[in-house]
């Protein structure tokens, strides 16, 4: 079966469109004119045929679905059912755009493609890595291996997200509360008590002047400042997005105490764990070493790996030019040595990796257990400012009463 893209009118004359998976046109003209539709356009469905704003505004493929399709093919294949006849039973299992990438690379398969080469149309969801350990596995016949390699790395890569999403929450909810705390009293709270003690023909006092001129502010310029939040942001995303913003973003990073810690471990642990897997994987030296320098996500670190990169290839000395780089440090060097040494490169990268993983894992929750006290601080110093700003006009106007 193929996937078929359709638009057809209702009954009430409402166009409507979507996807049907069917053997030919003809079945896809009967299932819409069973379902009361008249179809007006029906051509095969791929991404690639899709315009540009279909594309655009897809839903991107969940780590999630991607996990639980990479280790189903996986068992399937491992159960002796064919690549083909795999593909035909998890095509049904998933939605929307992954759907269609099924249908797709199952049709492509068909007329004698490979499982890979169907994969590389779609980057956006099976990235360099995924399609080279694909091929790998479909040269070397064990495809199936490399699929509960790949469902492995996979699942390391969510069970990292979630855990730094997760040490973020609290602090980012925590200091969502005090913006929405402060915003609240300013533009309903201090304005009334403001007017009322004004009435009174008293002065001020200081940390209520500063309140009262940041809620005037506030409620007087709240366009322009909502504009101006809005530009910054814009024109900060613009510019991070080039070339030359993304490296000055890059080399505050390595400036930055805590954040070059974990930028240099990050880059350890996307070296390590990606050229580990692709050597197990069969894939050639030279062509692993360039897919592990696209994946670096800071381009200071990336830069110097490449540099090491091309020594590599010409040598074929992965410890020696990874120490001239100066991101690795001394014990990763010694154990990818030791690895090159023995004939275990590969698993003392995969080694390396998920020591040094563990070591950014150990640092977030440290991060995490010092920002949630820290942002319970700060709450405390914001409405208490606010609270003493509004109770000191209060007992003024309670002394003037009992005058």
């Amino acid at each position: 079966m193929a996937l078929y893209y359709y638009e057809a009118f209702l009954t009430n004359g409402k166009k409507v469109k979507g996807t049907l998976d069917a053997p030919s046109i003809n079945h896809i003209k009967e299932q819409l004119v069973n379902q009361k539709l008249l179809p007006i356009v029906i051509r095969p469905a791929t991404l690639e045929s899709s315009n540009f704003f279909v594309q655009l505004f897809a839903k991107k493929v969940s780590l999630k679905d991607k996990i639980l399709f990479t280790k189903q093919l996986a068992v399937l294949l491992r159960s002796g059912v064919t690549l083909l006849q795999s593909l035909e039973l998890l095509v049904d299992q998933f939605t929307g755009s992954f759907h269609a990438i099924l249908v797709a690379i199952k049709d492509n398969l068909k007329q004698g493609g490979s499982l890979a080469a169907g994969m590389s149309h779609y980057p956006r969801t099976f990235e360099t890595i995924y399609v080279q350990l694909v091929r790998a596995g479909e040269a070397s016949g064990q495809l199936e291996v490399i699929l509960e390699r790949l469902t492995e790395y996979l699942e390391r890569q969510d069970a990292l997200q979630k855990r730094v999403s997760g040490a973020l929450r609290d602090p980012l909810m925590q200091l969502g509360l005090i913006l929405l705390i402060v915003v609240g009293m300013l533009v309903f709270v201090v304005p009334n008590l403001v007017e009322a003690f004004v009435s009174q023909g008293k002065a001020l006092p200081l940390p209520t002047r500063i309140l009262l001129f940041i809620s005037n502010f506030l409620m007087n310029h709240y366009v322009a400042l909502a504009s101006f939040l809005f530009g910054s942001f814009a024109l900060f995303s613009l510019w991070k997005s080039t070339a030359r913003g993304k490296r000055i973003l890059d080399e505050v990073k390595l400036k930055i105490p805590v954040v070059k810690f974990l930028s240099r471990t990050n880059a350890v642990v996307q070296f390590c764990y990606t050229l580990g897997l692709l050597l197990e994987g069969g894939v050639h030296v030279s062509e692993a070493l360039d897919i592990v320098v696209k994946i670096i996500d800071n381009q200071i670190l990336a830069d110097a790996i490449s540099v090491a990169r091309d020594k590599i290839i010409k040598q074929g000395k992965i410890a020696q030019y990874l120490k001239q780089s100066k991101i690795f440090p001394s014990v990763a060097i010694y154990l990818i040595e030791t690895g090159e040494e023995s004939g275990q490169l590969d698993k003392m990268l995969l080694t390396v990796a998920k020591n040094y993983e563990a070591e950014v894992i150990e640092l977030t929750d440290k991060l995490t257990e010092i920002l949630k006290p820290l942002m319970s601080v700060l709450m405390a110093v914001v409405v208490g400012f606010i609270v003493i700003a509004i109770a000191l006009p209060m007992m003024q106007m309670g002394d003037l009463a009992g005058v």
